[in-house]
């Protein structure tokens, strides 16, 4: 059982980008699907699939790489199930002088720190991503 399922989905992703796979399977939740949605807004994946029946959907999100070399580098997961970080709109600052994203849960969705500075909101940090 995994307690943490953004956090699998992030390990997940950064695992398969490392050994140069071309996709990865998550198990389908609608979450995990609008975290990798974001995601592929902001090129950090190439595409994604619903596959499967009933309990056993999983999504295949097709790995983003620039010549060789994975465009996802590392994730640091922020806000855990042992400690919440929430973050107003007036906090939110680049992550790596501008190449990272900063990813929150607002009340308009998952959005990056760019996206809920233009809507004018605060939420939870869920990761950086760079």
């Amino acid at each position: 059982m995994v307690t943490d399922p953004i956090g699998d989905m992030l390990v997940r992703i950064v695992n398969a980008s490392r050994v140069r796979h071309a996709s990865v399977n998550i198990p389908l939740s609608r979450v995990k699907l609008s975290v990798a949605e974001t995601l592929e807004r902001n090129g950090y994946v190439q595409n994604i699939v619903t596959k499967g029946k009933k309990v056993k959907k999983v999504f295949s999100v097709d790995l983003e790489y620039v010549n060789g070399e994975p465009k996802v580098h590392e994730v640091k997961r922020v806000s855990k199930p042992s400690r919440r970080v929430y973050m107003s709109v007036g906090d939110i600052i680049p992550v790596r002088q501008g190449l990272g994203k900063l990813v929150l849960s607002t009340p308009k969705g998952i959005l990056t720190g760019e996206e809920a500075k233009k809507e004018n909101v605060g939420g939870e940090v869920l990761f950086t991503i760079w």
